[in-house]
């Protein structure tokens, strides 16, 4: 008995021992591994790098910018349904256990033991508060150390946050292909929807991701996809949050799934979308940009796009097709499964409906192609082979734009196209007939911008974004021609002149100093002069010489400091040439300055972006500067109501800015813009052609709108003899006008206060007594202390000039008739000097 009590002491003992050592041992290895445990604290102030989404006016997204495709949505705004989805998958237990599933730990030790020395990967047993301490906190190393650790930071995390704070981070944080990061981004990049309106096979296949989203992609492993999805399902009747009848019918739907774009999600806003991306980069840094989560509403009018984009673009297309046919994009011979062949040929992602195709065959009267052909949403070309037919009507314009034929009118469609040629085409009604196309060697912008407050409405930079990235609206430096001149009249008119001051439109040369010889500035319309004029005419027919005289007399200092305070030019070099346009500017500079004109000569800086709001919701940047006296009242009481107080500079007088106005409007009505009249609505504006056709412009505007426009080739050469912005530019401007104002009424510029009005001959700039000859009497615009003259004086006229055969003004006795330039005055043009018209 003796004996048997001892041996059970020593049992007791030795068990004692062993626990001892057991507690000791578990208290050393659990200080070893927490230790240098990392401090899960920092989950509270959790803050995941979240997608940029830029907006246009509308709502609609225009683009998004992310290192990780994540949106960030609290656990409020998740649906129960979603939850559940992903609870069944992962973690059927979450709100029960504390961290750790300790059945789902015994059973992955038991296949772990079951499986030894094979080489299956052991079967985790993670909760998804285990999940959040690897996401969060540690690495993805398979190892019994990281498991622990793990487990250990899950306990930690149970205590300190709630079940609801965990669930919140992990369905945010986790990785769910296609690069979404967290279910709401998930959602629209698989489903082009908000968690809101998944249903619950979607929800499915989004819980049924995390384990392995490359092993389950939609298109590639579709199969094993659904499986997986339909696995999730059953869960979701386990837990019970699905009926057996409905997980039979949720398990036969098909897995649908939409891919969302990744470039601009607004056709023909990318040049837009690039702009607002490289501002944001330059003002707040790429790591905001691309991971702050920012919300940015830009001032784009999807509308005004679309319809900048199409002028723009057929006014392109229509004059390089009036050049000629350049011949194919390249060849190819379509022998075999020529759409591979096809698919290996770049095709401009932004020109639809255009598309790509290859000559089958060609007959006199018509040419079969083959369309480029599509690829399905996994990325794999469609093994769908379409074909269309190209009629010989559809290739008259291609005339060859040299060689013998040069200019000919093709009789065959053989003529112009050979069988593997690889060319565009457009399909015309029923997309089984085209049109054959080619893409534009020229280029140009468009701006369209509110004058009122520098909001850029819309803007196209060019044919194809996907083509060139270069953005001609705001990065292509050219010179604006005659467009210019508006801003030499303003500076005359800010200082004394009126628009009825007449000027000499006779031929002038300018000394250049020792060693240069002369500079002879003549008119477009070379060889005619027309003698005195007022400096409305001479706007509205863009009268060179009249301009440099101008110039000469107001000072090319003066006219300078304008350009600048306008902002066309930093630093205008002073010599008259520049009065005529031959400094380099851009397209939003000058519809800048011209929406000047339009608001009365206040200063506006352009913008693409109204505000931007944090992740928070906090408002960072605004672009709107008006102060509201009276808004922060926070209650009635009799106070007088808010006030908006304008503190922007007066770049111009008002009263400037309306005679500017009032002669540009004569331009469209009478001058060199004549075309833009047809819009029906009040518009002012000023044509531009470079020396030598280089660049043709048009930039006008209406009460409410500017547009610029340019077009020329980005090397620059001759557009084309006798090109002009009034014959290129205007007609393309004019469309834009048409459909951005046809639901417009028509509205008069504004007249400000102390401007009168006051009849006069708008061919000698005198008052007219009584009716006057009607075609031309107008209503002229003069400010306080200004009038019609009372006697005829002309700027740039002198004794000389008057003994060489210019009298002294029309309706005087002795004088010569209103234009006429005596030969001798005549000869002194020079051929071959340029100018800026």
């Amino acid at each position: 008995m003796r004996l048997l009590l001892r041996f059970f002491g020593f049992l007791f003992a030795a068990g004692t021992i062993v626990f001892l050592v057991g507690i000791g041992a578990g208290a050393g290895l659990l200080w070893h591994f927490s230790k240098d445990l990392p401090d899960y604290s920092q989950l509270q102030d959790y803050e995941p790098p979240v997608m940029t989404r830029v907006h246009a006016t509308d709502g609609a997204l225009v683009a998004e910018y992310a290192t990780q495709r994540r949106l960030y949505i609290p656990i409020q705004a998740v649906p129960k349904m979603v939850i559940n989805a992903f609870l069944a998958a992962e973690d059927k237990n979450f709100y029960d256990h504390n961290g750790l599933d300790y059945q789902g730990i015994a059973r992955a030790a038991f296949l772990l033991v079951q499986n030894y020395g094979s080489s299956r990967r052991p079967q985790g047993a993670s909760t998804i508060t285990q999940q959040v301490a690897k996401n969060f906190l540690l690495t993805n190393e398979v190892s019994y150390t990281r498991k622990i650790k793990e487990a250990l930071l899950a306990l930690k995390i149970e205590r300190t946050y709630s079940k609801d704070k965990i669930l919140e981070l992990y369905l945010n944080e986790i990785y769910l292909g296609l690069g979404a990061y967290g279910v709401a981004a998930a959602s629209l990049l698989y489903f082009d929807k908000s968690v809101h309106e998944l249903t619950v096979p979607e929800a499915a296949y989004l819980a049924a991701l995390p384990k392995a989203p490359s092993s389950l992609h939609p298109f590639r492993a579709r199969e094993r996809a659904v499986e997986r999805r339909n696995y999730v399902v059953d869960q979701m009747v386990i837990t019970g949050v699905v009926k057996t009848a409905d997980a039979d019918r949720f398990k036969k739907e098909p897995l649908t799934v939409t891919a969302r774009p990744t470039g601009a999600h607004i056709f023909a806003a990318d040049y837009f979308a690039e702009e607002v991306r490289r501002w944001i980069y330059d003002k707040y840094g790429e790591k905001t940009l691309y991971e702050g989560g920012l919300s940015v509403r830009t001032t784009l009018d999807p509308k005004l796009q679309r319809e900048a984009r199409k002028a723009l673009v057929e006014g392109l297309v229509k004059f390089d097709e009036a050049q000629g046919w350049r011949g194919p994009v390249q060849k190819l011979k379509p022998e075999g499964d020529w759409g591979v062949k096809l698919a290996e040929v770049k095709q401009l992602a932004d020109v639809a409906p255009w598309r790509l195709a290859v000559v089958l065959e060609v007959s006199d009267q018509s040419a079969r192609v083959g369309l480029y052909p599509p690829r399905e949403l996994g990325g794999a070309l469609s093994k769908e082979r379409a074909t269309g037919t190209v009629p010989l009507d559809a290739v008259k314009w291609a005339k060859p734009a040299e060689g013998p034929q040069r200019g000919r009118v093709p009789a065959r469609v053989g003529q112009v196209l050979e069988v593997g040629d690889v060319v565009y085409v457009e399909p015309q009604g029923d997309n089984t007939t085209w049109r054959l196309r080619q893409v534009p060697e020229i280029s140009g912008a468009i701006v369209a911008m509110d004058p009122w407050t520098g909001r850029v409405l819309a803007m196209v930079g060019g044919f194809s974004f996907d083509q060139s990235q270069f953005n001609r609206a705001t990065q292509a430096m050219r010179q604006p021609g005659s467009s210019f001149k508006p801003f030499v009249y303003a500076a005359a008119l800010d200082n004394g002149y009126t628009p009825s001051t007449v000027v000499m439109d006779a031929p002038i040369e300018i000394d250049q100093g020792p060693g240069q010889p002369p500079w002879r500035p003549e008119n477009y319309s070379t060889g005619k002069y027309y003698g005195p004029s007022t400096l409305r005419t001479g706007i509205e027919l863009s009268r060179n010489t009249m301009t440099v005289r101008l110039a000469q007399d107001v000072g090319m200092p003066l006219i300078a400091e304008y350009a600048r305070r306008f902002g066309v030019y930093d630093n205008l070099p002073t010599y008259l040439s520049y009065s005529l346009g031959a400094g380099e500017t851009t397209v939003m500079r000058m519809v800048t300055a011209y929406s000047m004109f339009d608001n009365g000569g206040k200063r506006i800086i352009p913008t693409f972006i109204d505000r931007i709001q944090d992740r928070y919701g906090r408002t960072v940047y605004k672009h709107d500067s008006l102060e509201c006296r009276g808004c922060n009242a926070k209650q009635w009481a009799n106070q007088p109501e808010p006030t908006l107080v304008d503190k922007r500079e007066q770049v111009i007088d008002a009263m400037t800015a309306y005679q500017i106005t009032s002669m540009m409007e004569g331009v469209v009505l009478r001058g060199t813009a004549t075309v833009v009249r047809s819009v029906g609505k009040p518009i002012a504006g000023k044509t531009g052609t470079t020396n030598d056709e280089k660049d043709v412009w048009f930039v006008g505007f209406s009460p409410d709108i500017a547009v610029g426009l340019y077009l020329g080739y980005d090397k620059p050469r001759q557009i084309g003899n006798r090109a002009t912005g009034g014959g290129l530019a205007a007609p393309i401007v004019t469309s834009f006008f048409k459909e951005a104002l046809k639901d417009k009424p028509p509205v008069p510029f504004r007249v400000p206060a102390g401007i009168k009005l006051i009849r006069i001959d708008a061919k000698s700039g005198m008052r007219v007594a009584g009716g006057g000859e009607g075609g031309r009497v107008i209503l002229e615009g003069f400010k306080p202390g200004t009038a019609p003259p009372d006697s005829y004086s002309v700027i740039g006229f002198s004794e000389q000039q008057g003994g060489q055969g210019f009298g002294p003004g029309p309706g005087q006795d002795g004088g010569a008739p209103p234009g006429y330039i005596p030969p001798q005055q005549n000869r002194q043009i020079r051929s071959g000097t340029g100018g800026l018209y």
